[in-house]
């Protein structure tokens, strides 16, 4: 009886499933590497949810851009990888491929597509900037006055005022859940208000007055800090804003207003219209945060 004989891939069976397993890692390494290269956070994509209603306006709005990004560019990433693999050259293959020239109802399907995409991200781009943009009647002002390198608060009807430079780190103390126009000025020269969790930024810029309002729902302890490189002491110049609920806000600005000497009524509206300079506090800042 004849031995049996070990069945045994031939070479060009190995070697073509070699190559089959070397493709589907590549093709696997460029769909992740975007992904791993990017470290990107789902849902929120790297953004805050936003403690305010434009911050979560914000916050939705880039949500939907970076979910068509990632529809759009995958797709279009899919389909190249596609028709380098289908339609590659074959090696023992010298014949001319088909040759096509037009597909009217593929070109009409891809030029109209991108236009609608556009006009949806420019629509919901126009509607979240008029929410942000808006200034409705507020129910407290907070004027803000930003200088070299720290911040100055004061709130117009009362004698409660904030300063603090460097390391000092003032902190704004403002109502929840309600509309809170800030008043921004630069003493100086050109600073950046930017407070991360409610997802919003402006400029601060001497001899110009940038009005905006916040309406922030969930009180808390929230950092800021300034955005555009400004000098020396750029990188110490933070700040804090403190949202209470009104009846704890109204106890701060009366504790404030009581302990605050009524001569500094004129040193307040005076930094505030960058008539004097806010460098000198007439308070410790240390002194001057909410309790």
């Amino acid at each position: 009886m004849d031995s049996a004989t070990p069945l045994t891939d031939s070479p060009d069976s190995v070697t073509t499933t070699h190559q089959r397993r070397s493709r589907r890692r590549a093709i696997l390494l460029a769909l992740s590497t975007p992904l791993i290269l990017a470290g990107c956070q789902l849902p929120s994509f790297g953004a805050y949810g936003g403690v305010s209603k434009t911050g979560t306006d914000s916050y939705k709005l880039w949500q939907g851009f970076s979910v068509a990004a990632v529809i759009i560019g995958g797709g279009t990433a899919l389909l190249m990888i596609f028709v380098v693999l289908r339609y590659r050259a074959r090696k023992d293959d010298t014949s001319l491929p088909k040759q096509t020239q037009y597909n009217v109802p593929l070109e009409i399907l891809y030029t109209i597509l991108p236009i609608i995409v556009v006009i949806g991200l420019f629509a919901a781009t126009v509607v979240v900037e008029n929410e942000v943009v808006a200034n409705p009647t507020p129910q407290a002002t907070v004027n803000v006055t930003a200088f070299q390198w720290g911040w100055k608060f004061t709130y117009p009807g009362h004698r409660a005022y904030i300063v603090g430079q460097t390391t000092q780190t003032p902190t704004m103390v403002m109502p929840a859940d309600e509309d809170v126009r800030i008043n921004l000025r630069s003493a100086d020269v050109v600073h950046g208000f930017y407070v991360p969790k409610f997802n919003f930024s402006r400029f601060a810029q001497p001899g110009l007055l940038n009005v905006f309002t916040f309406n922030i729902t969930k009180p808390g302890l929230y950092k800021g800090q300034c955005a555009q490189l400004c000098g020396l002491y750029h990188s110490l110049m933070y700040f804090n804003v403190k949202v209470l609920p009104r009846d704890q806000y109204n106890d701060w600005i009366a504790k404030q207003d009581a302990s605050t000497p009524a001569v500094n009524a004129a040193a307040q509206s005076g930094a505030v219209a960058g008539e004097i300079n806010p460098h000198v506090p007439t308070r410790p800042a240390q002194s001057q945060g909410a309790n």
